[in-house]
């Protein structure tokens, strides 16, 4: 696995951008280039799991390894959700099973800068070089409303 890393400047303080992130509405509102309908169910709470699911309800299970409010999420990827059923053993799911993907927020010159960094195979690397830059941007705009 390879690691990518995306970055982007927002207006706004860390504290409004983690709320941004992690509150459903708005969790909603800004993965929507990744898949029509994605959602979180979660805690959001360290060791709990967490299912990121599309409207159809297929999506991926994993858990939140670490999280420091306004600052710090990393998530631990451990398997696919297909027809409501979790996979965590299949050998598709082997090829990616362990990859993190991690949320850190810094300030910078007044400013919050986020950047994610996730591990992804090849078969996935494309899509996501192309997707994360416009969900990153609808943060950054939602952040930045007044």
């Amino acid at each position: 696995m390879e690691k990518q890393e995306f970055k982007i400047a927002i207006d706004a303080p860390r504290e409004k951008v983690w709320n941004i992130l992690w509150t459903d509405d708005s969790y909603r509102a800004w993965t929507a280039p990744f898949t029509e309908g994605s959602h979180a169910i979660t805690d959001w709470k360290k060791g709990s799991k967490v299912l990121f699911l599309d409207s159809k309800g297929m999506g991926m299970v994993s858990k939140i390894d670490e999280t420091i409010p306004n600052e710090y999420m990393s998530f631990e990827h451990l398997g696919y959700v297909k027809d409501g059923v979790e996979d965590v053993t299949s050998d598709e799911v082997k090829s990616f099973a362990g990859a993190h993907e991690n949320y850190t927020l810094k300030d910078l010159d007044g400013r919050t800068e986020l950047i994610v960094d996730m591990d992804m195979n090849d078969q996935y690397k494309d899509y996501f070089i192309q997707t994360f830059p416009k969900a990153l941007a609808k943060v950054k705009e939602l952040a930045e409303l007044a």
